[in-house]
Parts: C-alpha cells; structure tokens; sequence
C-alpha cells in the first residue's frame, strides 16, 4: 500500500488530481488546510493525505519490487499509527503519590508555616479554578476532596491532587464499534454552527480505517446551504456511501439500504435550543427508525450558561454523550467540565480542528481534568 499527498487551491481540484492518477480504489487519510503566507507569496492550499492498496496503479503500471511494497505497507502503518495516537493519545499524567502513614508531613515546630503554605496554595487554586470558569459547586466540591486528604498534601504534590480530583467527576464514554451483522446508528445532534458535520466526516475516517468498518453516512440536513455538498465531496473522496434524507418517511429505506453496514452515521440540520418546533421537525427523522446511539455536539467556544440551556432543551433527543468542538478556538475549558457533571453526561471526543481525521481525540478523563485546570491543550 502506499501514502501519496496533493495539494491544490480547492478541495475538489485536489480531489481531482487524486483520482485522475489512482482512480476510486484510494482511500482518504486526512485533509488539512494550508494557510496563505504572504511573505512566502503562498495562497490558501487544501492538502490530501491518501491511501491506495494496489501500489501498482501508477502511470506507467509498473510492478513495484518487494522492497518497495514493503516501503509503501510500512508508509500506510506509520501515518495509520500517527493518526491513531492523535484520536487515542496515550495521556501522561502526573501519578499519586503512595498514601501512607510514612509519607504524611511530620507534626513540628514548623507545622503552622506548612499549613500556611498550603493555605495560600489552595486560595491560588480556587482563584485558578474560577478564572476557567468553573462553576462554584464543583470547586467546593474539589475542595471538599482536598479536605479529606489535608493530611497528605504538600505543595508539591497539590496539584497533583486537584487533577485527579477533577478527573474523579467527570464521566466519559469510549468509542466502541464492531462487526456485529447488524448496523450501528449513531446519529448527531446540535445547535447551528457547531461543527457536527465535520465531526460526522471524522467519526467516519476512524471507523472506516482504525476500525476497518464499512460505513454508510445519511443527512437530513437539507437546511442548510451547502451542507449535502460538504458530506458529498466529503463521502467522494473517502469512497463513504451516502444518501440524503428530504423527508422523514425517507428515514426507513435508507436504513435498509445500508443493512448491509457496519455502522451508519446520521447528521441532522442545526437547530436553536430555542426553537421547539424545530427541534420536533428534526426528531421526526429519527424517529422514522432505530437509533443506537445519539452524540449532542457542544461548542467549547459558549459560555457554561447557553451550554447548560441547550443541553436541557436538547433532552428532547435523549441524547447519549457529547462531543464538545473548537477547543482550538477556547480560551478556558471549565464549561466542558460543568456541563458534563451537571447533567450527568458522558464525554465521547473533543474536536480541536478542521484536520480530518486527525483534530479529534478520545475523550479521557485525565485529559480534560489537565484542560481545564491548566487552561492549555495538551496532545
């Protein structure tokens, strides 16, 4: 198998060079954007990273020797592994320090300073805590778990302590798709402009080869303008079936249609949280037919306040997890965080990126303690 990239001004040029020189067999890796540089007299370039299993279609046809077949399967497993990492990092957290009778600080002479250290340690956390925008429950509730280990805690080890009591309550739900002779549906659901068609595009690129499943994608979003073109395109260059549901009694033959699927990925038109009307004209689609499971796509971008109300209204949909986007965008993380405790609800990615596939990662606990508590996005 072998890797091969082609840049172009658009998407669809770059398509274009793609299959003009392997054909349909080749297989989208990722896609990524090149910004323009005017210094470097550079325009704005779409990047395609593509995968094709027959080495051999090349303009000449030729074979390609042992030594290069084997080049080009160690070229696909090294950019599979690389994108493998991005969505599933293996997270480096800092560990617990042994808790034991040993280990605690000795009663002294010196005790009040050490407690006055700590004093001013946990007023520069609540502090830290409340710039990210953490909601005050949870902090006390931080602080309550603090008070329990009091007896343990040294300001070198403090934060240490704050990370795993973040991580402690949040909820977080794996990603777990397999051939099982019937089709998973997974649908997505959001208000406008959250980015749940780019998701849908990614979720499908990790099934389909991290996961080796056939995919099949439906959209009921004829809504908006352009989004059939963008799933379209999309579906094209990663040869992805794909249908397009106008209306809801659509739903059950498409689904039949792909009976044959490993799993069926459906993406829904953008509704405000505060149109109920439009939120029922939505579930009418999926109603229509079975749906496994149902992701709510969050930005990180909105304040805990307009996430909290679109979270409750979007109940409706009895959503199954969430996907938060744009970390790339955020500034602070704490709505992740107050969203997913308040309302009991399972993170399943965190897309920080239009990279397809690869600015999407797995959710982890330890992962989103250290966002939120540092402010910072950590690969």
């Amino acid at each position: 198998m072998q890797i091969k990239k082609y840049t172009a001004p658009t998407l669809k040029e770059a398509t274009a060079k793609m299959k003009l020189e392997l054909g349909s067999e080749a297989i989208i890796l990722s896609t990524r954007i090149i910004e323009p540089d005017l210094k470097q007299n550079r325009k704005k370039m779409f990047e395609l990273t593509v995968g094709i299993e027959n080495v051999a279609v090349q303009q000449k046809k030729s074979t390609p020797s042992s030594v290069k077949v084997n080049e080009a399967k160690k070229s696909l497993y090294d950019e599979l592994k690389s994108i493998s990492e991005k969505v599933y990092p293996k997270m480096e957290v800092p560990s617990k320090q042994p808790v034991t009778e040993k280990s605690a600080p000795k009663k002294s002479k010196a005790q009040p300073a050490q407690e006055t250290v700590l004093g001013k340690e946990l007023k520069e956390i609540v502090d830290t805590l409340i710039y990210r925008e953490v909601n005050k429950p949870i902090i006390t509730s931080v602080l309550g778990q603090l008070e329990k280990q009091k007896s343990f805690l040294h300001p070198s080890t403090i934060d240490s302590y704050v990370l795993q009591s973040i991580a402690s309550m949040i909820p977080v739900k794996n990603f777990e798709l397999r051939k099982k002779g019937k089709p998973t549906v997974i649908s997505l659901v959001g208000p406008t402009g959250v980015g749940k068609t780019t998701c849908i595009a990614k979720l499908a690129v990790i099934s389909k080869i991290l996961h080796n499943l056939d995919v099949g994608l439906i959209s009921s979003d004829t809504y908006r303008l352009g989004a059939i073109d963008q799933l379209k395109i999309f579906s094209e260059i990663s040869n992805i079936d794909f249908l397009v549901a106008y209306e809801p009694e659509d739903m059950p033959k498409l689904i039949d249609s792909f009976k044959k699927k490993d799993v069926i990925f459906i993406d829904t038109a953008g509704r405000s949280q505060k149109s109920l009307d439009q939120l029922k004209k939505t579930k009418e689609f999926l109603d229509a037919v079975k749906v496994d499971e149902t992701y709510l796509v969050l930005s990180s971008t909105g304040n805990s306040k307009n996430l909290f109300d679109t979270a409750e209204k979007f109940k409706l949909f009895n959503y199954n997890a969430l996907i938060f986007t744009k970390l790339d965008e955020a500034v602070v993380y704490g709505n992740i965080l107050n969203v997913a405790v308040n309302f009991n609800s399972p993170i399943t990615f965190l897309s920080n990126g239009q990279v397809i596939p690869d600015d999407i990662i797995a959710a982890d606990k330890e992962f989103i303690a250290k966002i939120v508590y540092t402010g910072k996005m950590h690969k």
